[in-house]
């Protein structure tokens, strides 16, 4: 091969790699990446985040006050079987690894007799209304940070209600269920900045009927579900277990 065709190879070759990188430059140059700030279809489960770059919601327990009077008691009971090596219910029942829990609902927190309780629950304060036992149910080291109870949390409202409402019963005099004010404080509140939902469809606009859009409601009751879960109930602090093993209960 003679030098004068072994440059034009070279040539065409150089040629080649400043148009490709030419093209590249270009092409950034016009078009830009624009970044995403909110998905434009809410994917159920994800975190959501607040409009414009704002923090993330952080999740909290659901309201159960409204489902109290009509709460599934005898679910509530069987839920806390999953509890009963942590725990007693009878009145004058021991202490075993966390205290006893007669008479729990309104009862002052941190004070059954003959249990050492953490600083974090003594700390807290007050007494264990329906709102407290249902966000420490919900999940007791989110509710008293240094807890020694390792119980997960129970996930589920319709699960808290039931075993609020199974625990109430557990006392001479029953307290009273949740007034209509104090149900009504505890439902979330709407947000102020919430944008307006659009007043017309296109559609709706020109004249012509939208088509109805079609509901399936989907059934949460599962009769095959056993009775009690891994989720279980915790209602007081206990010794500290391993995580998988013996989930603990609520404390007073």
């Amino acid at each position: 091969m003679s030098n004068f065709e072994f440059n034009k190879i070279f040539a065409a070759a150089l040629c080649a790699l400043i148009t490709v990188y030419l093209a590249g430059f270009t092409v950034d140059k016009v078009f830009y990446k624009k970044e995403i700030k909110q998905d434009a279809v809410a994917i159920d489960g994800a975190e959501s985040s607040g409009g414009h770059g704002g923090p993330k919601k952080e999740p909290t327990a659901e309201p159960i006050m409204a489902l109290l009077e009509g709460a599934d008691i005898a679910k509530g009971e069987k839920i806390t079987k999953a509890c009963a090596a942590c725990h007693s219910f009878e009145k004058g029942g021991p202490v075993k690894q966390g205290p006893n829990l007669w008479n729990i609902v309104m009862a002052d927190k941190a004070a059954a007799a003959g249990f050492d309780y953490s600083d974090a629950l003594k700390e807290k304060g007050g007494k264990w209304d329906y709102d407290s036992l249902n966000k420490f149910l919900w999940k007791p080291k989110k509710y008293a940070s240094g807890t020694k109870m390792n119980f997960i949390g129970l996930k589920k409202p319709e699960d808290r209600a039931a075993i609020i409402a199974w625990l109430r019963q557990q006392a001479d005099s029953p307290a009273a269920l949740p007034s209509a004010e104090e149900i009504a404080a505890e439902a979330p509140k709407e947000e102020e900045h919430e944008e307006a939902a659009p007043m017309e469809e296109e559609g709706q606009a020109s004249g012509e009927e939208t088509p109805a859009t079609e509901t399936v409601e989907e059934s949460t009751d599962d009769a095959s579900a056993p009775a009690v879960t891994e989720e279980a109930a915790p209602m007081n602090e206990a010794q500290e277990t391993p995580e998988e093993e013996m989930p603990e209960e609520p404390a007073h």
